[in-house]
């Protein structure tokens, strides 16, 4: 089953998080950028996005952006 656009996005900026590409505090490209970067419409953009601040990986300061929060690095065992 092919995922959908809104998963591939959740999926590679999730991926970009967990790998420290994405660090807490960096800024997320805009959504006209990320409209750009996935080629895909702003309706994916958004609930990718609102997906992403409710599992708590992101937060929107309004008028400025989203941006990637602390997170707990899993601890090796």
């Amino acid at each position: 089953m092919a995922k959908s656009k809104t998963q591939h996005v959740i999926d590679d900026i999730t991926g970009q998080i967990e790998c420290g590409q994405l660090r807490p505090g960096d800024r997320l490209p805009s959504t006209a950028e990320l409209r750009a970067q996935y080629g895909v419409s702003i309706t994916v953009v958004r609930n990718a996005v609102q997906w992403l601040k409710a599992k708590g990986l992101v937060e929107g300061l309004s008028g400025v952006g989203v941006f990637v929060t602390e997170h707990d690095d899993p601890k090796p065992t």
